[in-house]
């Protein structure tokens, strides 16, 4: 059985309010999107809530492990639900569309560098930059 949006913040010691599940649930259908555009779900969803508590809420369940935070070079942060999947993300330089790319094949060779100063290494965060299909297709005529 699914663990429920409220269970999850239960589990993470947050407490279960509307925005924070509006938020979640936002994600669980749209990935990489900005705070911008899950400002505006949640309050299609819930009415008045401000920016500053949509951005307190991100802050909230990112500190709390459930959301995860990428920032592409040249982008808005973006959000997406935390996934124990270690996995990496490619972004057009053309429109900045996001998306998920599996680690490399085999036991997370990403978690190798060639030298870690030190570091216990545990997670890698890698951003392949390239075009997408639609902007290699170029404008719609």
């Amino acid at each position: 059985m699914a663990v429920t949006h409220p269970e999850l913040l239960r589990s993470a010691g947050l407490r279960v309010t509307a925005p924070r599940v509006a938020v979640l649930e936002h994600l669980e259908g749209h990935p990489h999107a900005d705070a911008d555009a899950i400002g505006t779900a949640v309050r299609e969803r819930l009415g008045a809530v401000s920016t500053q508590a949509v951005y307190d809420v991100l802050r909230a369940l990112t500190t709390a492990g459930l959301v995860e935070r990428i920032e592409p070079e040249g982008s808005p942060g973006r959000y997406e639900l935390a996934r124990a999947d270690n996995h990496h993300h490619v972004v057009c330089r053309g429109c900045g569309a996001v998306a998920d790319v599996p680690c490399a094949v085999g036991h997370a060779p990403c978690l190798t560098a060639s030298t870690d100063q030190g570091f216990v290494i545990d997670r890698a965060q890698v951003t392949y930059w390239g075009t997408c299909p639609d902007c290699l297709a170029g404008p719609v005529r």
